[in-house]
């Protein structure tokens, strides 16, 4: 059967999302029809084709097994995913019936009531069994699943091996050794970043933040003080900023850049370094610097050390106003599958969030081992709280690496602005 998908790349946010009224609710359908369209809206990665291959056979085969259905995919950009998303919550009839989503999103989904309770579903689903515990948590509020882990993600550093080689350097065993080297790559190639960093980056600042002991917040139970202004942090939050310069990665290239945008330099040969996580595999092998680089944990403040990385990772949702739910949850599972996740792993190298399958993977390729090092290490998360969607959306932290790069804020005054801010967001949360 010729596959009748209609793959579409939505490249900018729509206008009537950017200004998207803030959900109160979302009620559910009352319907489940088993024909019908079903929208799909996936997250756009740095190089999507591989993403979509694997995509295009799981929907092949659903489509074949469910006649008279037919499935459209938009792939979206990650990171204008809160203004469409919380659009899609206030529009059902204009909303698709699955999305991706970032783990980080959850309890704010769930409580703008836009997630679909498939608790039921998942216990029921063979596979289940071995999810691993930390993603299975990632779609947990409350003691309820509000969807299936999609892929587990963690980064580390990627660097040149011909450019290290050339210089003489050795690999940095500490964020000292990697800030100046960094700096020293920069000096000898000056048409390199040393390390690629972003002013928008959050996750690939957040390990510097960790390992100097600092902390986004503290609290429990959902509720949450800011932490982000603590003289801890504030170090990390120094250390991290000290790459932004003519030195390193210029502050008027490199402020608004994101992390795809720091892997999309790496892996053009722009960049001696760079924070990338184990979904950036596929890019970067499609790149310039094949077969000329490498990947360790990224170092932590002692040699030996591994710094604290983002548990980050995606999931997949049912959205509680779809008219499909049966067909909604099936093709949830189906593309979260054991083997769609080790078709996605051979595709873009994103780390499946199956233990036993994820152990599988290990065994046959060498460039999982610092990932999963780094996830035996000291993981860290965000808040799991629902102000943690208003707080990302905001572009809370970005705008406090920004004023600190840009020269508008010191350390201390721009951290405790963020601070504040943070607090606001959890204060409405409740």
């Amino acid at each position: 059967m010729k596959l009748s998908v209609r793959m579409v790349a939505v490249a900018a946010v729509l206008a009537t999302a950017a200004c998207a009224p803030q959900t109160s609710g979302n009620s559910s359908s009352d319907k489940d029809e088993k024909t019908g369209t079903l929208r799909v809206w996936l997250f756009q990665e740095v190089n999507n084709q591989p993403k979509e291959k694997v995509v295009d056979s799981v929907l092949a085969d659903f489509e074949k097994e469910h006649e008279g259905t037919e499935v459209t995919v938009e792939y979206i950009p990650v990171e204008t995913r809160a203004q469409r998303i919380k659009a899609a919550f206030n529009d059902p009839k204009s909303a698709p019936d699955l999305i991706e989503y970032g783990n980080t999103d959850t309890a704010g989904y769930v409580k703008d009531g836009g997630l679909a309770d498939v608790t039921e579903d998942f216990g029921a689903w063979d596979e289940a069994k071995d999810t691993d515990p930390t993603a299975r948590q990632s779609v947990t509020v409350g003691g309820k699943v509000y969807g299936v882990p999609y892929f587990v993600g963690v980064r580390a550093l990627y660097y040149r091996t011909d450019v290290f080689e050339e210089l003489g350097l050795d690999v940095p065993k500490t964020q000292e050794e990697l800030i100046s080297t960094a700096k020293e790559i920069r000096a000898a190639k000056p048409e390199l970043y040393g390390l690629a960093v972003g002013g928008a980056y959050t996750y690939g600042a957040m390990p510097f933040i960790w390992a100097h002991g600092g902390e986004l917040a503290t609290g429990n139970g959902g509720s949450y003080a800011a932490a982000i202004d603590s003289a801890a942090a504030r170090k990390g939050i120094e250390a991290y900023t000290s790459l932004f310069g003519d030195d390193n990665c210029p502050a008027v290239k490199c402020a608004a850049m994101t992390g795809n945008d720091t892997i999309t330099a790496f892996a053009a040969g722009k960049a001696a370094m760079a924070i990338g996580g184990d979904f950036s595999h596929a890019a970067v092998e499609a790149g310039k610097v094949k077969g000329t680089y490498a990947v360790v944990p990224l170092p932590g403040l002692k040699a030996g050390s591994i710094a604290p990385a983002f548990a980050g990772g995606n999931n997949l949702g049912v959205l509680k106003s779809t008219t499909h739910r049966t067909l909604a949850v099936d093709l949830m599972k189906r593309l979260a599958s054991k083997e769609a996740q080790g078709q996605l792993f051979e595709a873009m190298g994103f780390l499946p969030t199956f233990s036993d399958v994820r152990q599988q993977v290990a065994a046959k390729e060498a460039f999982v081992k610092p990932f999963v090092a780094t996830l035996a290490a000291d993981t860290k998360f965000v808040p799991a709280s629902p102000a943690w969607a208003q707080i990302d959306a905001g572009q809370v932290l970005p705008t406090m690496f920004q004023e600190v790069v840009s020269g508008k804020k010191d350390v201390d005054s721009a951290a405790a602005d963020a601070a504040k801010k943070m607090n606001e967001a959890f204060g409405s949360a409740g």
